[in-house]
Formats: structure tokens, C-alpha cells, sequence
């Protein structure tokens, strides 16, 4: 009992810190204007050091949403639970004088795993699929007279999922994500610092799947080799939308539906290799998303097929207790490079980052943290565009326990 109170304890706190945390406003960026916003291709738990690479590795030590088949591999009687926590800073540039910075914190990913039987692993949990934070302004002109406008966006959405895998032989398994997209995107339009602003109020939901396939096997005496596959189902997300005219203090004036809008969110591939021997671990995977085919453009930009390549390398040391072995410290370091989904003004947009991250166990070994921390660059100054270089801070908590053990007395 002792033992259910501490956890249940614990998971409350993260809760709570996670909450507080998602309260904080999101960063400024030109490029979640476009599209679904900015979709997020970080992954927030163990992997983060490495480049966000994962596809291929099993999760027995933490749970890894790049590949729902992994969730095979989580322990008999032993239940999960992570927070992941995101604190970031950007510098904004572009050809001229540009120069700005912007910083928050948010909360990117609860989740919780447990093995449901000897062959099946199951995970719940939520976390932000898109991102939309914008501040733009422009001149219009009124009556031949030039007006500042400024239009804001918000939102983004959301993902809850519930992933069950099955562990098919020994080294095969298979996993499928069931995942409910859904959330905000705002538009609020202010010509010349009237009094009267234009809201376009956007709520988008339904449901996506994501299945994998994972083999594991040895090598050689000391060396796994793992391999892994994705794949995303094509998804047509649905937008409720309807205009709101405010006044300055967002008091609702004149409220209309209009007509509902879709946006096909493609398929994805996904493929991953891994090769350890409980030291050291290499990691390397592909990613790509099928944007051409949805064919949706305009006079401001046009979608593309996006591809994310990334590796990286785990050193883990591992502590002996008698018969078993526990792992203590662990260092990482990796790089991606994302060809994005947009281009804006002819310019494909492209994220190159670098990672390191460095996890610990607390002294009765329950809990685990972990920091990862990523420097990278996003865009250019061509063009007429902004350049963002940032660095990303990442803090994990991973409680890992035994549970359902009865006590048997002689």
C-alpha cells in the first residue's frame, strides 16, 4: 500500500508541475502560420539525445511512442509513467536589422505503460502534434490611406493516444497507435489599432493510426542488431470554423458559422535501424511525410514531401547487484536534419540541430532523470524570410515500479 501511495503521489506532483507549465505562452515563429502549424518531430523521452532517433530500439527501460511495437518489450509487473517538460529560447533574424529573442516553457508529453500480458504491452498518454503562435504585421491600405494590420494565431493540436503492441516471436513485434487529433487554431485580424477586431475560430479533430514492426536479434555473442518500420495512415483533418467580431475587450459583437474546411494530413514511412551491446548503442532513422500528394498551395506557399534524417550514439553504464544489472549513468549525442513540409517564397524550409543528453536513476532507483539539450537552426534569411536559431532544453521524469507482486507467506 505504502508502495501504490508513493507512486500514485509522485504522479500527481508531475501532473501538477505538467499543468502549471502548460500555461505559459508558446514561442513566436513565422512558420507555424502555414499549414497545420508547426508539427512537432521531436520526440520528448529518452530518445531526444539522439537526435530524436528511435525507430528501432525497444523500450524496457522507458516508454518510446517512434515505434508503438516496442511497448512489447516493457517488463512483467512493472508500470511506467513519464513527464516530459520543454524550455526553450529563439533568436529571430532576417536580412536586415531583425533581431529578437523569445523564451517559454511548456509541457510536451505525459504517458503512462504496463504489460498487459506476456506477449502484450500497452501505453496511454497525450502530448501537442502541431503548434500554431504567430504575430504578423503588414500595410493595408484603406481609402488609398496605409494602415498597420496585425494579424495573431494560436492553437494547434493536440494529441491523446493509445498504442497496444504484441510481441509476434522472439524478435518480432507489431504495435498500433490509435490517436485523436484535435484542437484550436485562431486567427485575429486588427487593421489600423481599431477598436473592432476579426476572429476566425478554428476547431479541428479526428482520428489517426499509427502501426510499426520492430525484429531484435543477436549478431554475435555481445551485439544486438534491432530494425524497425512505421507507418501513418492518410487523414483528413476536419475544420469547424466561424467569425467572431470583437471589440477591444474580446467582447462578442457579431458571431457566424462558415463553411467547414479539410486539411489531409499524409501518410508517413518511417525506418529505423540499432545496433548495442548493452554499453554502447548506435541509432539512425528516416522519416518521411507524403505533403505533395495533398496538393494544397497558394500565392504564400506550397506543401512538399518532408524527410527527417537523424543518429546518434548512447553510452550506458551499467551497474552489477548480485545477479542482476542495473543502469546508472547515461551520456548521448546526436544530429537531424528535417526538410520540412513548407515552401515559402520558393524556399524549402530546413532544420539542422545538434543533441546531447544525460540521464540518472535516484538512489532507490524508482525514478529516472533525464535533460536533454538540443542547438539548432531553422530557415533563412532569403527572401524576405527569418532565420530562428534556438536551443531547447528537455527535462524527463520516468517512474518506473513494480506492481500487482503478491506478498506469499511460509
Amino acid at each position: 500500500m505504502k508502495r501504490l501511495q508513493y507512486t500514485t503521489g509522485l504522479c500527481g506532483l508531475m501532473l501538477l508541475f505538467g499543468a502549471k507549465a502548460m500555461a505559459q505562452s508558446g514561442i513566436n515563429s513565422l512558420y507555424s502560420a502555414y499549414g497545420i502549424g508547426d508539427q512537432e518531430e521531436k520526440d520528448y523521452t529518452r530518445n531526444y539525445g539522439l537526435g530524436s532517433s528511435g525507430i528501432a530500439r525497444r523500450s524496457d527501460l522507458y516508454l518510446n511512442e517512434l515505434n508503438p511495437a516496442s511497448y512489447s518489450a516493457i517488463p512483467r509487473q512493472h508500470f511506467i509513467f513519464d513527464v516530459s517538460l520543454r524550455g526553450q529560447s529563439a533568436t529571430y533574424k532576417d536580412a536586415s536589422s531583425l533581431n529578437q529573442t523569445a523564451g517559454d516553457v511548456n509541457i510536451r508529453r505525459v504517458a503512462l505503460g504496463f504489460r498487459a500480458s506476456n506477449r502484450w504491452g500497452i501505453s496511454a498518454g497525450f502530448g501537442a502534434f502541431s503548434t500554431v503562435n504567430y504575430k504578423l504585421t503588414s500595410t493595408t491600405y484603406v481609402d488609398t490611406s496605409p494602415q498597420l494590420t496585425t494579424k495573431e494565431g494560436n492553437g494547434g493540436i493536440n494529441k491523446v493516444y493509445i498504442s497496444n503492441a504484441f510481441r509476434l516471436t522472439k524478435n518480432f513485434s507489431v504495435g498500433v497507435s490509435s490517436n485523436f487529433l484535435f484542437g484550436p487554431n485562431n486567427i485575429v485580424t486588427n487593421v489600423g489599432g481599431d477598436t473592432v477586431s476579426t476572429k476566425i475560430q478554428r476547431y479541428a479533430f479526428n482520428i489517426n493510426f499509427n502501426t510499426g514492426l520492430q525484429y531484435s536479434g543477436k549478431i554475435s555473442k555481445n551485439w544486438v542488431l534491432g530494425l524497425g518500420a512505421t507507418y501513418r495512415f492518410k487523414t483528413n483533418m476536419k475544420y469547424e470554423r466561424s467569425l467572431i467580431i470583437m471589440n477591444s475587450s474580446e467582447t462578442t459583437l457579431f458571431e457566424d458559422d462558415l463553411a467547414k474546411e479539410t486539411i489531409t494530413l499524409p501518410e508517413q514511412y518511417g525506418a529505423g535501424i540499432s545496433l548495442g551491446n548493452g554499453t554502447f548503442t548506435w541509432v539512425a532513422d528516416w522519416r518521411r511525410q507524403m505533403w505533395a500528394d495533398t496538393r494544397k498551395s497558394t500565392t504564400d506557399y506550397r506543401l512538399a514531401n518532408s524527410d527527417r534524417y537523424s543518429t546518434g550514439i548512447e553510452y550506458s553504464k551499467r551497474r552489477t547487484y548480485g545477479q542482476q544489472q542495473q543502469e546508472g549513468l547515461v551520456l548521448q549525442g546526436g544530429f537531424s536534419y528535417y526538410n520540412s513540409y513548407l515552401i515559402v517564397n520558393n524556399n524549402q524550409i530546413r532544420d539542422v540541430s545538434g543533441t546531447l543528453g544525460v540521464s540518472l536513476p535516484s538512489k532507490n532507483g524508482a525514478l529516472r532523470y533525464y535533460l536533454g539539450i538540443e542547438v539548432g537552426q531553422r530557415g533563412t534569411t532569403s527572401a524576405g524570410l527569418i532565420k530562428e536559431n534556438y536551443v531547447n532544453a528537455v527535462f524527463n521524469f520516468t517512474l518506473r515500479d513494480i506492481w500487482f507482486i503478491r506478498r506469499t507467506y511460509e
